[in-house]
């Protein structure tokens, strides 16, 4: 997993500390030393605990962590996923931005292996895409890794993606073929993807050279699979627009190479999960 940016666990931390945990530094014992266990309360998929891990470390050096299920394990209701022990008044400040970081991150890990699960068999790989919570990306996307599915693009910087809204001042094939060649010299090595929205659309980005992926956008069953029966061997067709995990096995076995799902990120559930002294 990545490591997680410093600065977001500060800021979660300092949005919720504050000047200071005034409820546990008035309402414990002085010295006062605790363990406590956090625990899954529904069936998912885990992420998150090493930042957990950190949460706890920033507050408190002297804290004890220990992981007992790895990011990424399939978890029943009930399983122990982390254990901390030392002082109760840290444990007790640390306790709802680590779980606010967990259950987020194993809601993105839940959805992503629901999705992967939903298309298992077919060949089809599932992306997710840069509908991230604001400043959570990196975490966000270890998360849907844990969850089985594959990253797209981390950002605008790593892969050329040529959207409808980049085709709407109206370009030509031979303008956008002058692009696609100069951005490929500028940059050896990116993948270069096109948008389309039509069948005709598609069929004349397949006349374009330089370009490794077509996002077939909203597309009909029919047209996926005319897009997949034209498609020439160098280039790979990404299914996108109106997925869920009821659609999504039928957009599968079109025989698109991917399918990318904004839903892993942008609508995910937080999990379950509870910090229990014990």
């Amino acid at each position: 997993m990545p490591a997680p940016a410093p600065d977001i666990i500060d800021l979660a931390l300092a949005e919720d500390i504050g000047a200071g945990d005034i409820t546990s530094k008035s309402f414990t014992l002085p010295g006062s030393q605790s363990r406590a266990r956090i625990v899954a309360r529904e069936p998912s998929c885990l992420s998150g605990t090493q930042v957990a891990e950190q949460i706890f470390h920033r507050i408190d050096s002297e804290l004890k962590v220990q992981i007992h299920k790895p990011d990424g394990a399939a978890l029943q209701t009930g399983d122990l996923v982390l254990s901390v022990e030392g002082s109760t008044a840290s444990i007790l400040t640390g306790e709802r931005t680590a779980l606010n970081f967990i259950q987020r991150l194993s809601g993105v890990a839940t959805m992503a292996r629901a999705f992967v699960e939903a298309v298992r068999g077919t060949g089809a790989v599932i992306l997710d895409t840069r509908k991230t919570t604001p400043g959570l990306r990196l975490l966000e996307k270890a998360a849907v890794a844990h969850g089985g599915a594959l990253n797209h693009r981390r950002g605008l910087h790593d892969m050329f993606m040529v959207k409808d809204n980049h085709l709407a001042a109206g370009l030509d094939l031979d303008t956008l073929q002058q692009m696609i060649a100069a951005a490929r010299a500028a940059h050896p090595g990116l993948r270069v993807e096109l948008e389309a929205d039509t069948l005709a659309q598609v069929k004349s980005f397949f006349l374009l050279h330089g370009v490794d992926v077509i996002l077939l956008d909203n597309m009909s069953l029919e047209d996926l699979r005319e897009s997949v029966r034209l498609c020439p061997a160098h280039i790979q067709l990404e299914a996108s627009g109106g997925v869920n995990l009821q659609t999504v096995r039928s957009i599968a076995e079109t025989g698109v190479h991917f399918i990318s799902v904004g839903a892993i990120t942008h609508s995910a559930p937080s999990i379950d999960l509870a910090l229990d002294f014990c």
